[in-house]
């Protein structure tokens, strides 16, 4: 009995849905905590404030639990992301022109459309228009867990097709924080975090192979980058593009210390790091919420742009890319299935809420609401007209 229960549950957390329905449990549970007696107790867990002192007042961190979780916890996320985009870039679907131009162009149409979609319904309001990033990003968990849940009826070239298409989203997302979601910048922390980061690459121009040592050298580059201004989950990503793919060892056996990273890490991610940055951030009170409420322009431009813009851009730019480029639509799908998959595209849950907490830092808990409904609402539906989307071109 106990054997069972173990390779079911080593079954479900080596499965590509398990992780979105984990993720998608502890979303619902904030949402039910944040709407019950216990709401008070939430909001004081997430303000527990947790310190660092090294050398006794030389360095000291202290900060909330909510932002230690995003700031500390999604490093780990941005460094697992590091290793998938320098993967998929050295040896996977992106690793070639003509492997990387259909969902290379798709995710820049999708992230394009959902940000003129968004700006265009708050053009005019300066504060709101720091959200216009907020419907650009997708969710790959969540996406690819629904995916999963499909099954056979999806063809294993759009399930690819997706993964590409986010991974290159979270590329963008990348650039997007680091360009414009940085305020004031130290210079000197700036400097520091850069003379880390050579450090690194040196590593890896050494053909250093310890995992541990990059892992260290990352985290004192995380605290340089939180100290600089620029957000620190960046450092995740930028230690990660210095860990080597390939480690030929005297003995002729070739391993991966990027693959071993990434294959460790991913279930700690998925089950782990993800919904707990969920259960942190998806809370919000629905009491007085109405259609007037959705109808507000934060959340209806956050929305639109995930339902419909990432629909259309994703959707147009892979239509243009295959029609008038070398690209072919992916093996054995239809266009239907196609189109099913860049709604999906529109679940941007983690990202979405991750990038509209850096947009709307310091505006107030209506914003914070606004930006909830919207990604949750956007989401929502995008997930579950994707799948009936998916589900119909099946039976057609």
């Amino acid at each position: 009995m106990l054997k069972t229960i173990r390779r079911r549950a080593n079954e479900f957390i080596q499965s590509q849905s398990g992780g979105g329905i984990v993720l998608a449990v502890a979303a619902l549970l904030a949402l039910i905590v944040s709407n019950s007696p216990w709401s008070g107790w939430y909001e004081q867990l997430l303000q527990v404030r947790g310190e660092v002192r090294i050398g006794g007042d030389w360095l000291v961190l202290s900060k909330p639990l909510l932002v230690w979780i995003n700031d500390l916890w999604m490093a780990v996320f941005f460094f697992l992301v590091g290793l998938e985009i320098k993967r998929e870039l050295l040896e996977g679907e992106l690793a070639s022109v003509s492997q990387a131009m259909l969902p290379a162009g798709a995710a820049l149409g999708g992230m394009l459309v959902p940000a003129l979609i968004y700006s265009a319904i708050n053009w005019g309001d300066t504060v709101a228009l720091r959200g216009w990033a907020i419907p650009a990003a997708t969710d790959i968990a969540f996406a690819l867990g629904i995916l999963a849940l499909l099954g056979k009826r999806v063809p294993v070239s759009l399930k690819v097709f997706l993964t590409a298409v986010a991974i290159m989203d979270d590329l963008g997302a990348i650039v997007i924080i680091a360009v414009f979601y940085t305020a004031q910048v130290s210079v000197s922390m700036l400097l520091a975090a850069g003379a880390g980061i050579v450090v690194l690459f040196a590593m890896n121009r050494a053909r250093v192979m310890n995992l541990g040592l990059y892992v260290l050298v990352g985290l004192v580059v995380w605290l340089f980058v939180l100290k600089s201004g620029v957000h620190a989950t960046l450092a995740g990503v930028v230690t990660a593009l210095a860990i080597p793919l390939v480690d030929a060892s005297k003995s002729g056996h070739v391993k991966s210390p990027l693959k071993t990273a990434e294959h460790a890490l991913h279930p700690w991610v998925a089950f782990g790091v993800l919904p707990v940055f969920a259960f942190a951030n998806a809370g919000v009170s629905l009491q007085g919420v109405s259609l007037e409420t959705l109808m507000q322009t934060v959340p209806l431009g956050i929305t639109a742009g995930l339902l419909l813009g990432k629909a259309v851009g994703v959707f147009g730019a892979a239509y243009l890319m295959i029609r008038l480029t070398p690209a072919r639509l992916p093996d054995q799908a239809s266009w239907m299935q196609l189109f099913g998959v860049c709604v999906l595209c529109g679940v941007g849950f983690t990202m979405s809420l991750f990038i509209g907490g850096l947009a709307f830092a310091g505006q107030g808990p209506a914003f914070d609401t606004q930006l909830k409904l919207g990604v949750l609402t956007g989401s929502i539906l995008s997930g579950v007209l994707g799948a009936l989307i998916l589900l119909r071109a099946v039976k057609r």
